[in-house]
């Protein structure tokens, strides 16, 4: 969460912008992220929007490793970083809590593949596969 006001500002210069996304309708996690945001957060995701965005649900067992009680039942995180365009350029979707992407690597080869031409990967569609 502390890295998401940094990713912000680096996003903004590159063309993207950060979304926060929670199927949470209370609020649980918002604090920084919604106000980092500045606007572009959902709340209240169903499992069936999770699902269409490719994420994973998971039940709560207690207290996190960060000592943070989780809900009965959850939605793991995912990056999603889009070209003004709508397209999508950058996906990480999560399924355990370790394993993270790191803002300033993920950056620098953003920065790196830009600056170099390199297209996003995953471009291929059942309509041009072959």
């Amino acid at each position: 969460m502390a890295q998401a006001g940094d990713a912000l500002a680096h996003g903004d210069t590159r063309g993207f912008q950060l979304a926060g996304i929670s199927r949470s309708s209370d609020l649980r996690l918002s604090g920084g992220l919604a106000q980092r945001c500045r606007g572009a957060s959902a709340y209240g995701l169903t499992l069936p929007q999770a699902r269409e965005w490719g994420l994973y649900a998971s039940r709560g067992s207690g207290c996190s490793s960060l000592g943070i009680e989780e809900p009965p039942m959850f939605i793991e995180p995912a990056l999603f970083l889009v070209r003004p365009d709508r397209t999508l350029y950058y996906a990480s979707v999560q399924s355990m809590p370790f394993g993270r992407p790191c803002f300033k690597e993920m950056f620098g080869g953003i920065e790196k593949a830009i600056a170099r031409d390199i297209p996003a990967r995953g471009e291929v569609s059942d309509e041009n596969f072959g």
